[in-house]
This record gives C-alpha cells, structure tokens and sequence, in this order.
C-alpha cells in the first residue's frame, strides 16, 4: 500500500491517464479522488462512473450525451459525463465491462479529445484527464477479445496495482482500531477496545470481494 500511495503521489500532478488495478473494495475509486485532489485539476469536477451498472445504450448516453429525439423519450440535448467533467477528471471504473463498441469512442476521446453525442454528427471538444479502472485481468480479456489491445495501451501509461485485504493481513488490526474509534466517537462512546480474539478472527476470515448491482 506505502508503494501504491508513493506511485499515487508521482503521477498526481501530471495529466497523465491512470489504470488502477484491484479486486472490488480494494479502494480504487478513494485513489482516484487522491489523485484529482493532489492533481492541478482539483479545482474542478471529479466525475465517477461504475460502467457495470449500466446497459450499453445508457452507458452510452451517460458518458457522451445525447441529441435531442435520439431514441424515445429523449426530449432535450442532454450533457455527458465527459462534457461534465471538462478540465477536470473522469474516473471510469469496472472500466472491464465496456462493450466493445463503447471502448472504441473511449480510444477516441483519448487519441484526440473528441466525441461524438448520441446521435449527433458533430464532435464535442473536451480537455478530461481518465482514470480508469478494473479488477478484470486485462490481459486475459485482449486474448478473449472483450478488450481492445489499442485501449489497454493508451490507458496503461501509468497503471497502479491495488493489494487485496488478504494479502495485507497485517493492516487489520490497525483499520479495525481506526473504525471502531471512528463509530465509538460517533456514537459517544469512550474506552473502546477490541480484543485479541476479535482481531485473530478478523485476520483468519477469508475476506471476499462484494459483486457490484447491474440495472438493467
């Protein structure tokens, strides 16, 4: 983690685009907003996204906005997150679940700055630093073809590798003692220790990653 954070620390106050890589609940997105906030961006937007929790066609619509009369029940010209976060940072995570057609306007905004809206025929110009991320294996997804090679490069500039709870055992007991200060001030409690036994299960669980909602 002390490496992880060093790295964090370097490419910060760059423009350059970031990939981090961990297992769901490893902290990705509490990296990202590290980044902007130490970033020369961090006096505007930061804009998230989850691309798993959204169908092509909304997450489509989400990141590059839409025409007015695009499909049903698109009544006005509406604003991307791209547009949003313009001069700011666009963090993209599950960036693994992007259909494959979505990846391609994606490689565009990062080789010129340039989208087009849904249904629209005239690019939007944008200045977004990216910062994506995943806890797929990119690799294995480029040799199944669900990831465009082209993109995994242009996105892994600067990649950041974010170790799971079980591989950092020794970091529990000093994050339980921080939560439960942390709830026992909330809750005006004092004295709050735990116990030995406590901490030895909590490092003997086998700690699972949660698997994220999807809305159809």
């Amino acid at each position: 983690m002390v490496n992880a954070i060093e790295l964090a620390k370097q490419v910060a106050k760059t423009d350059t685009t970031v990939l981090i890589l961990g297992e769901t609940g490893t902290g990705k997105e509490v990296f990202a907003q590290a980044i902007h906030q130490a970033s020369n961006r961090n006096n505007k937007k930061f804009v998230a996204i989850n691309c798993s929790s959204f169908t092509k066609e909304i997450l489509e619509s989400e990141l590059f906005g839409h025409k007015a009369g695009a499909f049903t029940g698109a009544v006005k010209e509406t604003k991307g997150l791209f547009e949003e976060a313009h001069n700011g940072t666009i963090f993209l995570d599950e960036l693994g679940e992007m259909a494959l057609e979505l990846q391609a306007k994606l490689l565009r905004v990062l080789g010129t700055g340039e989208f087009l809206k849904v249904g629209d025929t005239t690019p939007v110009k944008v200045n977004v630093r990216i910062i994506a991320a995943t806890n797929k294996n990119l690799d294995e997804e480029i040799l199944n073809h669900n990831f465009r090679s082209d993109l995994f490069y242009r996105l892994s500039v600067f990649t950041i590798n974010l170790p799971s709870l079980k591989e950092r055992k020794k970091d529990i007991q000093i994050l339980a003692s921080s939560f439960a200060l942390f709830f026992a001030q909330r809750m005006n409690k004092q004295n709050i220790q735990l116990s030995e036994d406590y901490i030895n299960a909590l490092e003997n669980n086998v700690w699972k990653p949660t698997l994220p909602l999807v809305f159809s």
